[in-house]
């Protein structure tokens, strides 16, 4: 790429181009790309900074806090509550929602974020990001007044996303995001201060030789599960034909990235550990996102029965099974489990 594109032009021309992208919607992708700098330089200076270790505090999932994650929730709480283009903010991190000041008009979109994946990595310096999502806030029904924001109004499929996307905190940063038209990849060049876009029309195989899952839970796995994986485990002598490589870093940042550069399956199922809920994974924080990022690059998501964007969310902080990434693989595994 002979012509360095910056984030700020890439979006203004595509806004030009196709209209798929309104001046708010713009300017709100942009805040969010700023919050995502200042959380990778909190990243960068791990110990230097006093960022490492766990808070004394869970989150609303009874989770550990890192630090991190509470710095990275509040660096975008921060940066976006003072645009104008948000009514409201949801976070993985937060019990309920967080309404922005009426300091302007009333901004138009929603903002869903997982502030900081794959926790359980930050101490020991491997690939974590931030996942976001972005809505359209309901328009009131023709003659009604206009209402304050409510948990109500973010419960949307995922098939209604206007934009998503992620930042990978690597060997490089990098932002990845769709607002319906395919996939691009934008790299931080910390010498110019701003992404620069590196890939655009990201395609995933439709067929691979890698998968994701986390064999240590092998025993808790559904019947679909263990078979699939059994299959890829016996390799050429089994009914696949051909050996499989398991690849796990425990973000589901890193293992997307992964699959959107060269091909993949990740899968997250449902196990017989905790029974009573439906997966591991949060829909609207994780699943949602990651599946349209997947889908416009040529892949698949599924629950295993069901995709996962036509989900109807019942409530904030939802699990959900998850399998996604080359589009055959997720295929395979879905019928398997349509199969029983």
């Amino acid at each position: 790429m002979s012509q360095k594109i910056s984030l700020t032009r890439y979006l203004v021309e595509q806004q030009r181009a196709d209209g798929l992208i309104p001046s708010q919607l713009r300017l709100l992708l942009e805040v969010v790309a700023r919050a995502c700098k200042s959380i990778s330089q909190a990243v960068n200076k791990g110990a230097l900074g006093g960022v490492l270790g766990a808070a004394e505090s869970e989150n609303v999932q009874g989770e550990i806090q890192k630090k991190l994650d509470i710095i990275a929730n509040e660096v975008l709480i921060e940066a976006n509550e003072w645009g104008g283009h948000l009514a409201a903010m949801a976070s993985e991190e937060m019990d309920s929602i967080y309404v922005v000041p009426n300091r302007y008009p009333q901004g138009e979109y929603l903002l869903l974020f997982d502030p900081l994946d794959g926790s359980s990595n930050i101490d020991v310096n491997v690939s974590i990001g931030t996942i976001f999502s972005v809505l359209k806030k309901p328009e009131p029904a023709t003659g009604e007044p206009q209402q304050d924001v409510s948990e109500q109004d973010f419960l949307q499929a995922g098939s209604q996303q206007v934009a998503a996307g992620y930042c990978v905190y690597g060997p490089q940063t990098t932002l990845v995001l769709t607002v319906g038209n395919g996939v691009a990849m934008f790299t931080l060049d910390r010498e110019q201060g701003s992404f620069v876009l590196t890939q655009e029309n990201v395609r995933i195989p439709e067929d691979t030789k890698e998968f994701a899952i986390n064999m240590s839970n092998m025993r808790h796995w559904d019947t679909p599960v263990k078979r699939y994986i059994d299959e890829c485990l016996e390799g050429k002598d089994g009914p696949r034909g051909k050996d499989f490589n398991m690849r796990w870093i425990a973000s589901m940042v890193a293992d997307v990235h992964r699959i959107l550069t060269r091909g993949g399956v990740f899968l997250y199922p449902w196990d017989k550990r905790e029974p009573e809920k439906p997966g591991k994974l949060r829909l609207m924080y994780e699943a949602n996102p990651m599946s349209w990022l997947v889908e416009q690059a040529g892949g698949a998501a599924t629950n295993g029965k069901e995709r996962i964007l036509d989900i109807p969310p019942t409530k904030l902080h939802q699990r959900v099974s998850v399998i996604l990434g080359s589009k055959n693989e997720v295929e395979r595994a879905t019928g398997y489990h349509s199969a029983l």
